[in-house]
């Protein structure tokens, strides 16, 4: 995958958001200052107004000319002024058949949030209209003004006041932008490409890349989690390389494992034919060794075969279809009792088949008897004289069809070592007995795993060792009809 272009990197994406954060906080910040402006603004007419009115009180019978109270007036910007003071005594200048208000704000209870839906209807009236304001003095507290203006000249003011938050809003978030953007790019997004770049690198060639550190020296790494981040990247680059190195030597060994085991099984196959015939030698004693070489080399074959088995590359190839599960188990069975101990004596060992008539499974036949057969010899061979198998769907003992099915192994042997334990499933590492190879439990495991389920250990005592197969979501018919068999796990 490509490095991301500048348009599509975290830099461009961090200078946008940087940008947009900004505005929208001088945004908030704009709602309630230009009610405030426009406060400000009513405050000093009205305290204007209170100036102008006492020019009354001071003309001889409170009696001003026409001229004067014009100027007044237009100074004021205002259409009617009346000074309530508290003896009821009114002092009034008005224009000659003044306008009459179209709305009436008192200022006197007008909380923050009515300032500020007042200034955004005043921003969104397209109407020029005649205000009456009422407040008391900004001058005297004790006397109340009323003003009756044009609001116009207001929203001009105002629409000033927002061009000037604007301007000064853009250049804010201009300046922030760019100090978080070149802060922020240096401390967390070059070190990120340099660590994106440095992934990329080691995914399309493993070996010729060096484990990631910074400025060229390992201990040269931040001590912040991109540091953290570096030297883990680093560190999981030596593992992964030498895992990768150890993986090419093992699969080089188990090739040339797999070509010798086939070939020798091919060997061991022949010397067990050839050695059939000496049990029709004259020499008691040839003939009493006989049963235990011909086990000898049938188990070295089937040791062969089973590791063939393991070696292959890839998932197991699977070919499910309708299975008749009690008489596939059957099957398996009889594969089972034929074991041949060590001695060249065969096993006595009972099989209980208790899977419910009928109860059909989709599964590779083959593959899952193979599984089946495994984890009956294994119980056999470590001392059982008891293997049951049961098959539980939907968990609940009950049969019905499409739900998830378990069939449980269950033996009456001595139970699982310490050491098979400790190693379970692990290959070539979990036998519990002498000459085993610790194959079997393994590859059940995969083929259950092949078909989407699970084998895992339920149990393991004196009186004997459980394990479950877990097929989940499988398509389970109890009382279909049986589906015809091949005994091709056989020769696994």
């Amino acid at each position: 995958m490509p490095i991301p272009t500048v348009a599509n990197s975290l830099s461009a994406k961090l200078l946008v958001l940087t940008i947009l954060f900004v505005l929208l906080a001088e945004v908030l910040i704009y709602t309630p200052s230009i009610a405030r402006f426009r406060m400000s603004y009513l405050e000093e007419r009205l305290a204007a107004a209170h100036i102008a009115a006492l020019s009354v009180e001071a003309a001889p019978d409170f009696m001003v000319t026409k001229e004067l109270q014009a100027k007044l007036l237009a100074y004021t910007g205002a259409h009617v002024i009346d000074v309530i003071q508290p003896g009821a005594r009114v002092y009034m200048l008005s224009r000659p058949m003044p306008p009459e208000a179209d709305a009436v704000y008192d200022l006197r209870n007008t909380g923050v949030w009515m300032q500020i839906v007042d200034a955004a209807r005043a921003l969104t009236e397209p109407r020029d209209r005649v205000i009456r304001v009422i407040d008391r003095s900004p001058k005297d507290a004790a006397q109340r003004v009323e003003v009756t203006m044009d609001e116009r000249p207001m929203i001009d003011a105002m629409l000033e006041f927002s061009q000037r938050i604007l301007a000064v809003s853009v250049a804010i978030s201009l300046i922030a932008a760019g100090l978080v953007y070149v802060t922020l790019h240096a401390l967390l997004v070059r070190p990120m490409r340099r660590l994106t770049a440095g992934v990329v690198a080691f995914r399309r060639d493993p070996d010729g890349v060096q484990p990631a550190e910074a400025g060229g020296r390992p201990d040269a790494f931040r001590r912040d989690e991109i540091g953290v981040a570096e030297r883990e990247l680093a560190a999981m680059q030596g593992t992964v390389r030498a895992a990768l190195r150890q993986r090419e030597r093992l699969a080089t060994l188990g090739t040339a494992v797999a070509k010798i085991n086939h070939d020798l099984r091919g060997i061991l196959s022949t010397a067990s034919l050839l050695s059939e015939r000496l049990s029709e030698s004259a020499d008691p004693e040839v003939r009493r060794v006989t049963p235990r070489l011909l086990a000898a080399l049938d188990r070295a074959v089937e040791l062969c075969g089973q590791t063939l088995s393991f070696t292959r590359d890839g998932a197991l190839p699977l070919s499910p279809a309708p299975t008749d599960l009690r008489a596939l188990a059957d099957e398996a069975g009889a594969e089972v009792l034929a074991t041949v101990r060590p001695d060249g004596s065969r096993v006595e060992a009972a099989w209980v088949n208790d899977i419910a008539a009928g109860t059909i499974a989709l599964v590779d036949a083959a593959q899952f008897g193979r599984a089946l057969v495994n984890l009956g010899r294994n119980a056999v061979q470590a001392g059982a004289d008891r293997v049951r198998i049961a098959a539980d769907v939907d968990g609940d003992g009950t049969a019905s069809a499409g739900g998830p099915l378990t069939l449980t192994i269950a033996d009456n042997g001595p139970g699982l070592a310490p050491r098979a334990r400790e190693n379970l499933f692990q290959p070539f590492a979990g036998s519990a007995r002498a000459g085993g190879v610790g194959l079997g439990l393994a590859i059940a495991r995969e083929v259950l795993r092949a078909h989407g389920g699970e084998l895992r250990l339920v149990g393991s005592a004196g009186s004997g060792t459980v394990f479950a197969l877990d097929l989940p979501e499988k398509i389970i018919r109890p009382g279909d009809a049986p589906v015809a068999l091949h005994r091709s796990f056989v020769s696994h």
